[in-house]
This record gives structure tokens, C-alpha cells and sequence, in this order.
């Protein structure tokens, strides 16, 4: 047999492999493309939809004056710009059918506001015709409750305000952890470290625990939906929720959609953090009745008359500048 003979056999036995190989290369290039294209398109919804809970119409709804985590989330405008960014990056944006689809390897969205959560999931309730259905719709607003076994609850914040019922003495109490320190029989508020590691507990687990419960009905209606894919709670290292409930934001999951042979499933997380600028104050002078600006954080020693958004603001009415000497000018 001549070496071209073999030279053909050796051709027809390995070109198959070579091209199964070369198919199943190309295959887990356009599934890793897919997969990126998944998670870009919802680490961007999820962060546009962070903004927007910090965009607030009316002065009103602005982050407070005690604390910069305070202020009114605005969920259903979140939630229009969480699902129009992700519709549009993976590419269905005006595709009913296909959006619809999508909806269903979303089990929850959840989203944080300042003493409480929302949650949009699955839901089980009574349609217009009496009948018990499953869908889609924000819950209540949760809060972060907190009881120990001496009969006192404490409802937490993002920060370190809470209103808390003292059972010794029959009252409720609000304030700053630090400003209620020794003032109350829970003995919560009184070691600052506990209370950061409880009120930090506390909130995660209210939200693994109605995330669990969600997913869990989400199942039901996929099952019914033909969706062959059991949702899970993800495993999220301990250190990334608490990084997660530090702010106000929107958290939402995928989970199930086929790419490839594998199946895409992945959360993210966007937080509506507002720093809060301090203000600009337009005082006067008591002794000549000369007119200043200054930060809030100056302890000037004039009368408050005016606040402003910006130094310009301040000296277009008239106002000229005072050098605060303690450093935090």
C-alpha cells in the first residue's frame, strides 16, 4: 500500500474528530459570549435602576438631613428602568412574546429601601373572578424586625436609627442607637458593637428567608409554564450581603436560561446611594449685619437665614465667603 493510501485512511478516520472538535470549541465560544452578553446587560439594568431610586421629583423625597441613607425609593420607576435597560442590552426590547419569556427566569427582584424591602416575585392571590392565581406583583413593605426574649422589638434601619418598643416600661422609643444607650431596658442598645452584628443579621436573613419562599413559588409557576429548571437560592458569600444591604438599591436574579448545555443563572446588585453634599448656609454677622455663606459643618458664629445647593447660589444673593478655620471648610 503506498503512504498516500494510508495518508487517505488516516484523513477519513480523524477529520471527523478534528471537526466535532472544532464545532465544540466554537460552541463554548458563543456560549461564553452569551453568557457575558447576559451578565452585562443586568450588572447595567441593575445599576441604572440604582440610580433612579436616588432621583427623587420632590424635595420631600430628598435624602434627610440626619442621615444620608434616608430618603424615598421610588420602586415601580426602578423596576420600568431595571426591565427597559435589560430588554434593550440583550436585545428584545419591543418583543412582547420574548419578554414574557424572559420573566420567567426572573424569580425575584428585590429591593431595599431604608427601613424595609419590597420584594416583585410570584405571588399566590385571587384574580377578578374569585380564583386563586400565581403572578408577578410588589409585596408589602417588609421591615427589619428584630424581638428578643424579653418581650422588646426593635425595628431596624440602614443605618443606626430604630424604633423600638421597651416591655419593662410600656413605651416606644426612636432615635440613633448611640442617643438611646442606657436610656431603655433592651439590653440591645446598649453595646454598640452587638447591635451593629444583630441589625446587619437581622436584615439579611429577612431577605434570604423571603427570597427562599419566593423562589420556591416561583417553581410552581414555571413547573406550570414548561419551565424544566429548578430555582434556587444562590450561594452568596455572608460578606457580600452585608456589603449588599449597606444601601438603598435594587437586587435582582436570573436563573435557568438555557445557553448551550449549560444553564445561565447569576444576580446583581444596584445601589441608589445619594452622598449627601453638605449645605450651604447664608448667615449674618450679628455685630454689623454683613452677610456670609458657609458649610453646614462650620460652626460659624452667625444667625442662619438661607440655605443653598452651591457657593455661586449664595453669592449671586448677595452673601461673601467665610474662611471656616476648623478644618472642615
Amino acid at each position: 500500500m503506498k503512504i498516500t493510501d494510508f495518508a487517505v485512511i488516516f484523513i477519513l478516520l480523524f477529520l471527523p474528530f478534528g471537526v466535532m472538535n472544532d464545532l465544540r470549541v466554537q460552541n463554548q465560544r458563543e456560549v461564553q459570549q452569551l453568557e457575558m452578553k447576559y451578565t452585562s446587560a443586568l450588572h447595567t439594568a441593575v445599576q441604572d435602576a440604582g440610580v433612579v431610586l436616588s432621583q427623587n421629583e420632590r424635595q420631600e423625597r430628598e435624602a434627610g438631613y440626619g442621615s444620608d441613607k434616608f430618603f424615598r425609593v421610588d420602586k415601580e420607576e426602578a423596576l420600568k428602568t431595571f426591565l427597559h435597560t435589560l430588554f434593550l442590552n440583550i436585545g428584545i426590547d419591543g418583543d412582547t412574546v420574548a419578554q414574557r419569556a424572559l420573566l420567567d427566569y426572573i424569580p425575584a427582584i428585590v429591593i431595599l429601601d431604608y427601613d424595609g424591602y419590597y420584594t416583585f416575585a410570584s405571588e399566590t392571590y385571587t384574580d377578578e373572578d374569585g380564583q386563586v392565581a400565581i403572578g408577578p406583583k410588589w409585596s408589602e413593605k417588609r421591615p427589619f424586625a428584630y424581638a428578643d426574649s424579653a418581650g422588646n422589638s426593635v425595628g431596624f434601619t440602614l443605618d443606626n436609627y430604630v424604633h423600638a418598643y421597651d416591655s419593662q416600661n410600656h413605651r416606644w422609643v426612636e432615635g440613633f442607637q448611640k442617643e438611646l444607650q442606657g436610656q431603655t431596658s433592651i439590653s440591645l442598645l446598649n453595646n454598640s458593637e452587638t447591635f451593629e452584628q444583630v441589625q446587619r443579621s437581622t436584615i439579611v436573613h429577612s431577605v434570604q428567608e423571603d427570597l427562599a419562599r419566593l423562589i420556591n413559588l416561583h417553581n410552581q409557576k414555571a413547573a406550570r409554564n414548561g419551565v424544566a429548571y429548578t430555582f434556587t437560592l444562590p450561594t452568596i458569600p455572608q460578606e457580600e450581603w452585608y456589603n449588599t444591604v449597606d444601601d438603598v438599591g435594587l437586587m435582582a436574579f436570573i436563573q435557568g436560561i438555557p445557553v448551550g448545555d449549560r444553564f445561565y443563572n447569576n444576580y446583581g446588585f444596584g445601589g441608589g446611594r445619594v452622598v449627601r453634599k453638605q449645605a450651604i448656609i447664608g448667615g449674618l454677622e450679628p455685630d454689623t449685619g454683613m452677610k456670609y455663606f458657609y458649610r453646614d459643618s462650620c460652626p460659624a458664629p452667625f444667625q442662619a437665614r438661607e440655605r443653598f445647593s452651591d457657593e455661586k447660589s449664595a453669592a449671586a444673593a448677595g452673601y461673601f465667603e467665610f474662611k471656616c478655620n476648623n478644618g472642615l471648610q
